[in-house]
């Protein structure tokens, strides 16, 4: 620990001294001084403030409407950039295509009621849900379990559903 005191160069404020009062401009603008307005934009200023006061209300938002850039299209982000390996873009794009060939949804259509537990089980295996969402879910059969998948992989959920007593299907 060391204290101010101690440093060499450390001269005690004086208690009595008042704050030194600096001269701040009324505005700053980092950019520097603007030109002056064009004539053009002179005489576009009268123009508006001989308007009367209704019609001058109206310049604003019609001035944004018209200057605002056009509206940008929703891209859909779905599968892009989720895959736990960093691939490059061009294995990204024809993974994309793939999927939009092959992308299948798998379908609880009905279960056997003494099979319920084993199907709930099996459910939560090839989801990431827990005990209770996994269950929320088989209970409001016909529901969707999983979309986007390939066929065999569609396919195998089928079958391990059957094994235990449940009906499903894939769809699309």
């Amino acid at each position: 620990f060391q204290s101010r005191s101690f440093q060499p160069d450390f001269v005690p404020r004086d208690p009595n001294a008042k704050p030194k009062r600096y001269k701040y401009p009324a505005f700053y603008d980092p950019y520097g001084p603007r030109p002056p307005p064009s004539d053009k934009i002179i005489q576009l200023a009268e123009k508006i403030a001989a308007l009367p006061t209704a019609e001058r209300n109206q310049i604003g938002p019609a001035l944004n409407e018209r200057t605002r850039p056009p509206r940008m299209q929703q891209i859909s982000v779905e599968g892009i950039g989720m895959s736990s390996q960093g691939g490059t873009a061009g294995a990204t794009k024809t993974e994309e295509k793939k999927a939009e060939k092959t992308a299948f949804d798998v379908k609880l259509e009905k279960f056997d009621t003494a099979a319920k537990i084993k199907i709930i089980k099996e459910v939560r295996t090839f989801t990431s849900l827990g005990l209770k969402e996994a269950k929320e879910l088989v209970e409001k059969a016909p529901v969707v379990l999983k979309q986007g998948i390939t066929k065999e992989e569609a396919n195998g959920i089928i079958e391990k559903l059957k094994a235990v007593g449940g009906t499903a299907v894939m769809e699309r």
